[in-house]
């Protein structure tokens, strides 16, 4: 099939627009507890909301793209991405707020479901592993430039000369003015509906899945969950999120109270030097993996991942505001690795499988829970000492994992 590289655009454009509505709920937290006077526990319940529609959404989302193809589920996920984010910009509070989370993360789930397929076809598969990579990094683009953007429109609200511009001056017409932020969930809806129109406008290809792609009966996935290898990297992908959003959802609400540090700038730029250093990351993974065994990376990034959290919770400030930004960049070969060695490690079911495997990604949701009860228990730097706990699994699946096929390095291609 001849390569579509318009559809591959809009799959990367795609990515990069679930990352920008993914990871921008960590830069608000301080402003999200001022404003609806939250625990720590009760601000947990956010992400909570939102990556639990990924443990919910996952497997059903591959059964309906099965049934009704890939484009009018991604319509009705953006569909319901913009009508959640327009269900807060217009009622803002608690219980709101939760509700668009759910809406979000459930659109969301269903194009994580939808694209990759989507992907390999359009791309063509010689080329999916590049186009994979590509769009991964512009995922990462995103959840750097999120921050910068939250933090560029607070800050111009606030400006009172008159000055801001345009489509500041709209937004500030739009919100209270002690609710900047939620202006952009107004940006959000906005742009969820764009995506409605650009994909309805879009022809598709068809889109064939392989036996390995395809999600399976019930049956298959009661199958799956009776090999405790499965249910090891299921909690594997778990430990990997939580400790993903521990660090990007925490640190700048951490930053504040150890360090009192601004979250609408300084705060926000940690954030998103998280996002950017863990998407220079990924570039470098990629070239560690042709020359070493991805288990060996994985143990090797999960001991610098921990040292840097260390350095962050217990180091000055100035040690803090690069001890949590180099957590992302040890954590960004996570990921794809943990995946590559679950599906390497079972020779059928891979699309059963990856349907589980998605599912941890409900990790996002418990984590944050257990870090804000502790937080407000004994105090937030307790709480996120709880984060050794899921990077430690992780390591471990360095020395216990024995995938069926090891990654491909320079010196196996040469023998």
């Amino acid at each position: 099939m001849k390569r579509n590289l318009y559809i591959v655009a809009l799959i990367v454009l795609t990515f990069f627009v679930i990352s920008f509505l993914t990871n921008i709920i960590g830069p608000l937290v301080p402003d999200i507890i001022e404003s609806f006077d939250l625990s720590l526990t009760l601000v947990a319940l956010l992400p909570f909301a939102f990556f639990i529609a990924y443990g919910v959404m996952s497997i059903p989302a591959g059964i309906l793209v099965e049934k009704y193809g890939e484009k009018k589920l991604m319509i009705v996920a953006f569909l319901i991405s913009s009508i959640g984010a327009t269900l807060l910009a217009s009622f803002p509070g608690f219980a709101t707020y939760l509700m668009s989370l759910f809406m979000i993360g459930t659109g969301m789930a269903i194009l994580q479901v939808a694209i990759n397929p989507l992907l390999r076809v359009a791309g063509g598969e010689a080329n999916f592993a590049f186009n994979s990579v590509m769009a991964q990094l512009f995922f990462g683009l995103a959840s750097f430039l999120s921050p910068l953007v939250y933090s560029y429109v607070v800050v111009n609200m606030a400006d009172t000369s008159g000055e801001a511009g345009i489509f500041i001056d709209l937004l500030s017409s739009l919100v209270p003015p002690d609710l900047s932020w939620i202006s952009l969930y107004w940006i959000f809806a906005i742009v969820s509906l764009l995506m409605v129109v650009i994909i309805g406008l879009t022809n598709f290809p068809a889109v064939e899945l392989k036996d390995d792609e395809k999600v399976g009966a019930l049956e298959t996935h009661l199958e799956l969950l009776k090999q405790p290898m499965v249910l090891l990297y299921f909690l594997g992908v778990f430990s990997y999120v939580g400790t993903e959003q521990g660090v990007s959802y925490w640190v700048s609400e951490f930053l504040q109270t150890y360090h009192n540090i601004d979250p609408q700038t300084q705060g926000a730029n940690a954030i998103s030097a998280f996002w950017g250093l863990m998407t220079a990351g990924t570039a470098l993974g990629l070239v560690l993996l042709k020359f070493v065994d991805s288990r060996k990376v994985l143990i090797g990034f999960s001991i610098a991942a921990m040292i840097s959290l260390a350095f962050g919770l217990f180091g000055s400030v100035e040690m803090a505001l690069i001890g949590f930004p180099m957590v992302g960049f040890f954590a960004s070969v996570m990921w794809s690795i943990i995946i590559s060695l679950a599906l390497n490690s079972v020779s059928s079911h891979h699309g059963s499988f990856s349907g589980i495997l998605v599912s941890g990604i409900a990790g996002g949701a418990i984590v944050q829970l257990i870090v804000g009860w502790i937080g407000d228990n004994i105090g937030l730097r307790f709480g996120m000492l709880f984060l050794f706990i899921p990077l430690a699994y992780i390591l471990s699946i360095g020395f216990w994992s024995k995938p069926l096929i090891n990654n491909q390095t320079v010196s196996k291609k040469a023998d």
